[in-house]
C-alpha cells in the first residue's frame, strides 16, 4: 500500500494543473515510461526525499541561518535577513488579501529599490507570477504589456506614476478590468507628493499582512515563477516564462559564474526588471549576501558605494563599463580590493576592458538571452591564457565561451540542416541551447513557442562561430537588432513609426556605432516629393512616438538601395552607418 501511495504521488507531481494548461504557459509531452527507480524494490519518492525546486527557499534558509546579518541596504535604510523574510511573508499575505491567488500575474514598474527585491520573493510566496516591466517603456507599451500579461496588481514607483496612470487610461478604453495600483515611495519622495491620490501604498499594504503567512508552494517545480518581456525584436515584445526549477538552477549557476563566496556584497547596477536581474535577487540570498540597491546608476554612485560598503561583486552592460572608464577623476575613489564585474551583451572594446582592469576591476564576459534566464554561457578563463600577448588575451576575453553548469548544452548549428558547424572559428551558424535553464515558453503564444523549440533546441537568432577549443564567439544577429545601452531595439518597430510620418516615403533603420551607448539607431530616409523636413524634425517625431532610447539619433536623407526584387539592402546601409563613426564624444554622456 505504501508503494502504491508513493507511485501515485510521483505521477501526480509530474502533471501540471489544468489551471496552467488553460493558460498555455508551456506544453510538455509526458513520458509514460517508468523510471528504473520505480522498478527497484525498496525505493520511494516522498516528501522526505523530494521537494519541488524553488528559489523562495533561498530566503527561508537565509533567515534561519543568518537572521541578524545584513540583507539589503538602500541609502540610510538597512534590513537583515530576518526582517526581509518577515516583510516578504507579510507582503505575500497582503497580496492574498487583495484577491491574488495561485497563478495570477503581479506586475511591477520599478527601479532597483527595496520593494523590487522583496517582490521577487513575496509574489511567488503567494503562489503568483511576477511580471517585471521595463521602467524605460512609454505609456503605450506599458498598456500593451499590462493587457497581454493580464496582471491583476501593478506596483509602481512614485516617479513612474504618471506613466502607469496613462497606461491604465488606455487600458480602460478597451473595457478591460484594470489592475490594482500600489504606489511605492521612499525617502526621496518630495514632501509635496500626494500619497492620498492612490488607493494603496506599499508600506501600508505590507503592514496589513501577517508574518505567519502560510507560503503557497508550487505544486510542481515547473510551475511558472515569472514572466519577462523581451526588448521587442518584433512590434510587440514576447512574454518569456520562467519556472521555479529554472530560476533555482540559474540562480546557483550565476553565483558560480560570479565566483561568489559566502557573504558577498552585490551592487545592483543591472535592472531587476531585466531577466529578473540575471536571477541574482534569489542568488545573493543563497549566499547570505548584502544587496546594495540604488535608484540611479552613475560612476560616482558606483565608486561611492564600493568604498562605503566594500562591494565585492557587480554587473552591468558595456555601457556601464564605458561610463566608468570615461568618468571624471573627481568621481572616482581608489579601490582597496578587486571588484568582480560581469558584463553581458556585445563584447566591450578591448581598451574598455583594459582600462577597467587598470582601475582595479576583474572583468568577465557572459552571454545569454531573456529566454535563457539571462547568462547562459561565460568565457571560462584558462590560466595559460595569462601568458598570451595582450592582443590575443583581449580576443579570448571577447568570446562568449562555454555553457554554465546548469545548462545541458549549447551548440552552433546550421539552422536548416541542424548539423553542427565545424570548430574552425570561421563557419557561422545559429547559436542553439537546450537544458533546464531555457524558458518554459512564450506566454499566450504557443505558435512562437513551438517555432523557438523546433527540432528540440531553442533557437537564439544569433550567429556565431565555434573555435577548436569548443568556445563559441557570437558574430552577428539573424535579425536586425540594435543594442543600445544594453537594451535591444527593433529596427522594424522604429521603421513602423517613421512610416507614419506624413513626409516620409521610405525608411530603413540600422545600427550606428557609438562610443558611449555601444550602438544607436540610424535612420535612412527618403522623403515624399514636395515635403521639406530636417533631421531634428524626424528625431522629435520619433521621440514623441517611441521610448526615447529607441528613437533615431541620426537621420540620413537619401534613396534607399534595393535588390531587384525590391528588398532593402541593409548591408549597404550598415556599411554607411559604420563609416559615420561614433555620434557620442569619447567622454560624453548623451541622453537617450
Amino acid at each position: 500500500m505504501f508503494w502504491t501511495r508513493s507511485l501515485r504521488l510521483f505521477r501526480s507531481s509530474r502533471v501540471f494543473s489544468s489551471h496552467y494548461h488553460s493558460r498555455k504557459f508551456c506544453s510538455f509531452s509526458q513520458d509514460n515510461d517508468l523510471g528504473s527507480w520505480e522498478s527497484m524494490e525498496g525505493l520511494s519518492r516522498c516528501s522526505a526525499n523530494f521537494v519541488p525546486l524553488s528559489p523562495i527557499t533561498f530566503l527561508e534558509r537565509a533567515a534561519k541561518v543568518c537572521r541578524d546579518r545584513t540583507s539589503l541596504v538602500y541609502g540610510s535604510l538597512q534590513y537583515n535577513w530576518g526582517q526581509t523574510h518577515q516583510r516578504c511573508l507579510k507582503l505575500a499575505s497582503a497580496l492574498t488579501l487583495l484577491g491574488i491567488s495561485r497563478g495570477d500575474v503581479v506586475g511591477t514598474l520599478l527601479p532597483n529599490v527595496p520593494a523590487m527585491y522583496e517582490l521577487h520573493f513575496a509574489v511567488p510566496m503567494a503562489g503568483a507570477i511576477l511580471c517585471t516591466l521595463n521602467s524605460r517603456l512609454d505609456v503605450a507599451m506599458v498598456s500593451v504589456l499590462l493587457e497581454h500579461s493580464q496582471a491583476k496588481v501593478l506596483f509602481v514607483d512614485y516617479q513612474l506614476l504618471e506613466v502607469a496612470r496613462g497606461a491604465l487610461d488606455l487600458l480602460g478604453k478597451k473595457a478591460r478590468e484594470l489592475p490594482i495600483l500600489v504606489l511605492v515611495t521612499d525617502s526621496d519622495c518630495p514632501s509635496t507628493f500626494d500619497i492620498t491620490s492612490v488607493s494603496y501604498e506599499y508600506e501600508r499594504l505590507l503592514a496589513d499582512g501577517h508574518n505567519g503567512f502560510d507560503i503557497v508552494r508550487p505544486r510542481s517545480e515547473l510551475d511558472p515563477v515569472s514572466i519577462n518581456y523581451t526588448s521587442g525584436t518584433t512590434s510587440r515584445p514576447k512574454g518569456v516564462v520562467y519556472s521555479h526549477r529554472g530560476a533555482y538552477l540559474n540562480s546557483l549557476a550565476t553565483v558560480l559564474l560570479f565566483r561568489m563566496d559566502l557573504f558577498p556584497v552585490y551592487l545592483w547596477n543591472v535592472p531587476m526588471f531585466h531577466c529578473n536581474g540575471w536571477c541574482l535577487p534569489w542568488g545573493v540570498a543563497s549566499q547570505f549576501g548584502i544587496n546594495i540597491c540604488v535608484r540611479k546608476v552613475s560612476p560616482k554612485n558606483i565608486f561611492d558605494n564600493i568604498a562605503r560598503h566594500k562591494v565585492t561583486h557587480m554587473a552591468g552592460a558595456p555601457t556601464v563599463l564605458n561610463m566608468i572608464v570615461n568618468s571624471a577623476l573627481t568621481d572616482r575613489k581608489q579601490l582597496n580590493q578587486k571588484v568582480v564585474v560581469m558584463t553581458g551583451g556585445s563584447p566591450p572594446p578591448p581598451q574598455i576592458l583594459d582600462k577597467m582592469e587598470e582601475i582595479g576591476f576583474s572583468i568577465s564576459h557572459l552571454y545569454g538571452l531573456t529566454e535563457t534566464y539571462g547568462p547562459g554561457t561565460f568565457c571560462a578563463w584558462r590560466p595559460e591564457w595569462d601568458l598570451l600577448p595582450h592582443e590575443d588575451r583581449s580576443k579570448m576575453k571577447a568570446r562568449q565561451g562555454v555553457p554554465h553548469v546548469a545548462l545541458e548544452e549549447i551548440d552552433v548549428k546550421d539552422p536548416a540542416s541542424m548539423e553542427s558547424v565545424p570548430s574552425d572559428g570561421k563557419t557561422m551558424g545559429e547559436v542553439m541551447f537546450r537544458g533546464n535553464t531555457v524558458m518554459s515558453g512564450y506566454f499566450r503564444d504557443l505558435k512562437a513557442t513551438e517555432e523557438a523549440f523546433r527540432d528540440g533546441w531553442f533557437r537564439s537568432g544569433d550567429l556565431a562561430v565555434k573555435h577548436s577549443d569548443g568556445y563559441i564567439e557570437v558574430k552577428d544577429r539573424l535579425k536586425d537588432i540594435i543594442i543600445s545601452g544594453g537594451e535591444n531595439i527593433s529596427s522594424v518597430e522604429v521603421e513602423t513609426v517613421l512610416y507614419s510620418h506624413p513626409a516620409i516615403l521610405e525608411a530603413a533603420v540600422v545600427a550606428r556605432p557609438d562610443d558611449h551607448w555601444g550602438q544607436t539607431p540610424c535612420a535612412f530616409v527618403k522623403l515624399k516629393e514636395g515635403f521639406d523636413v530636417n533631421a531634428q524634425d524626424i528625431i522629435n517625431f520619433s521621440r514623441d512616438h517611441l521610448p526615447h532610447y529607441m528613437a533615431p539619433k541620426t537621420v540620413v536623407f537619401q534613396d534607399i538601395p534595393k535588390t531587384s526584387t525590391g528588398k532593402i539592402q541593409k548591408y549597404v546601409l550598415r556599411e554607411k552607418a559604420e563609416a559615420l563613426g561614433s555620434l557620442s564624444r569619447p567622454h560624453g554622456c548623451d541622453k537617450l
